[in-house]
C-alpha cells in the first residue's frame, strides 16, 4: 500500500519531523504539568495516524519516542494518557507489540491505547463532544484524506490543547485543482477560501509563489479557527530545489508558540546570519553560498529602529511584542541590539562595560532597556 511506503525506512526528514515532535511534548508537559495537578491530574498524547512502532530499519517511530521519555520522567508516568491510532491494522499490531516490549512500560498508570479507525467525520463529531485535558494532537497522514479545519479546530479546542500537524504540500498543490477531489481540499481549507485559492493559483507559474499563497492561506484558515499561533516548518526534496511537505504547529498560547520557535529553529538545516529559515534541507550543506546571499539580521536591526522609535523598553518586551509572524528567535533580537548599540545607534541599560560576559561574549539579558532615537 502506498501509505505504508513512507515508513518503509527512517529517512532524514522523518527523523526530524519525529524529533520535533518528541520535543515539544516534553517541553510542552513541563509547562502544562504544574497546572494539571490541580486539575484533573492527566496531560495526553494522541496521535492519530500513528503508523507501525518502528520503521523497516529499525528506527523508533514517534510513539515509542514520546513513551519512552513519558517514563523515564519523575511525574509522566502517573499522568500521561495516550492514544494511538491507524485506520492500517498491520500498523496497529506493529505498533501494539513495540509499545509493550519497551522497558517499564507497566509502570506508566494509564495504559497506551491503540485503536484501528479510519479518521472521518465520525471521529469529528466525537472529538468536538469531549471536553480534553490538556492535550497534544499529532496528526501525520501520509496524503491529505481525514485532515479537515474542522478537526484541527476541535482538537484545539480546549485549555492546553496544542496540535502539530504533517501538511503535505506536494499532494495538496496537484489536488487543489483537480475536481476529483474537491471535497478534501474544502474539507481542508474551507469552501470559499480554497475557491479563492484556486483562482488565485491559476495566475501563477513559479513554485515558490504558488507555495507561499497556499501555505499563508493554510495559516489565515487556522487563524480564523482559533488557532491564533501558526508555525510551519519545510522540509525539502532530497535535490533541495522543491518542497515535498510542511510540518505546522498551531496553538492558541504564545508562550507554546514561543518554545516551539526555538525547537524548530534548531532543527533547521541552515540559517542566514544566524537567523533560521524554519526548514530541513538536507542539500544545504552543498549551497553554502547560496544562504549568505541574504541578510535578515540587518533587516532586523531596521524594523527594530522604525518600530520601536522614540520607546524605551526591555529586550524581553521588544522580543514579545514583535517576534510572532516572523522567522526570528530571541538570539537573533539580542545579536541585532548589541550591534545597534556597538554602532551607537541605541542607548542601553545597563550599557555593555557593565554587563557581564558569556564565554567571552558581552551578553544582553532580558531585563536590559533599550532607548530607541526618534524618527
Amino acid at each position: 500500500m502506498a501509505d505504508n511506503s513512507f515508513f518503509d525506512e527512517s529517512r532524514d526528514n522523518s527523523l526530524v519531523k519525529s524529533a520535533i515532535v518528541a520535543k515539544y511534548f516534553w517541553a510542552w508537559a513541563k509547562v502544562i504539568i504544574p497546572t494539571a495537578k490541580k486539575m484533573s491530574n492527566k496531560i495526553a498524547y494522541i496521535d492519530l495516524f500513528s503508523g507501525p512502532g518502528r520503521y523497516q530499519n529499525g528506527s523508533k517511530s514517534t510513539p515509542l519516542l514520546v513513551l519512552e521519555r513519558a517514563i523515564a520522567d519523575k511525574d509522566m508516568p502517573q499522568m500521561l494518557v495516550t492514544l494511538f491510532n491507524d485506520k492500517d491494522s498491520d500498523n496497529t499490531q506493529s505498533l501494539d507489540q513495540a509499545i509493550k516490549s519497551i522497558p517499564n512500560i507497566g509502570t506508566l498508570k494509564h495504559t497506551p491505547i491503540v485503536v484501528n479507525q479510519e479518521v472521518g467525520e465520525e471521529i469529528v463529531e466525537a472529538i468536538k463532544k469531549i471536553n480534553y485535558v490538556p492535550t497534544l494532537f499529532f496528526i501525520d497522514p501520509w496524503g491529505y484524506k481525514g485532515l479537515s479545519l474542522e478537526l484541527i479546530g476541535a482538537v484545539i479546542k480546549d485549555w492546553g490543547c496544542d496540535c502539530i500537524f504533517f501538511f503535505n504540500y506536494n499532494r495538496i498543490n496537484m489536488g487543489l485543482p483537480n475536481v476529483a477531489v474537491d471535497k478534501h481540499m474544502n474539507s481542508l481549507f474551507g469552501q470559499q477560501r480554497a475557491d479563492a485559492l484556486r483562482e488565485q493559483l491559476r495566475k501563477l507559474q513559479q513554485p515558490y509563489e504558488r507555495e507561499l499563497v497556499i501555505v499563508e492561506a493554510i495559516s489565515q484558515a487556522l487563524k480564523e479557527i482559533g488557532g491564533n499561533y501558526v508555525l510551519p516548518f519545510c522540509f525539502k526534496t532530497d535535490t533541495g530545489i522543491r518542497t515535498s511537505h510542511h510540518l505546522i504547529f498551531v496553538s492558541k498560547n504564545v508562550r507554546g508558540y514561543s518554545i516551539m520557535k526555538e525547537i524548530m529553529a534548531k532543527e533547521s538545516s541552515s540559517t542566514e546570519q544566524g537567523v533560521p529559515l524554519f526548514e530541513y534541507n538536507s542539500a544545504t550543506q552543498y549551497q553554502p553560498l547560496l544562504f549568505e546571499l541574504s541578510r535578515p539580521l540587518d533587516d532586523l536591526e531596521n524594523m527594530l529602529l522604525n518600530e520601536f522609535a522614540g520607546q524605551t523598553i526591555t529586550m524581553e518586551q521588544i522580543y514579545n511584542q514583535h517576534h510572532v509572524g516572523k522567522r526570528y528567535i530571541s538570539k537573533n533580537y539580542k545579536d541585532a541590539l548589541k550591534k545597534l548599540e556597538q554602532q551607537g545607534k541605541i542607548i542601553a541599560d545597563p550599557p555593555a562595560s557593565k554587563r557581564r560576559k558569556h564565554q567571552g561574549e558581552i551578553t544582553f539579558g532580558d531585563p536590559v532597556k533599550v532607548t530607541f532615537p526618534p524618527k
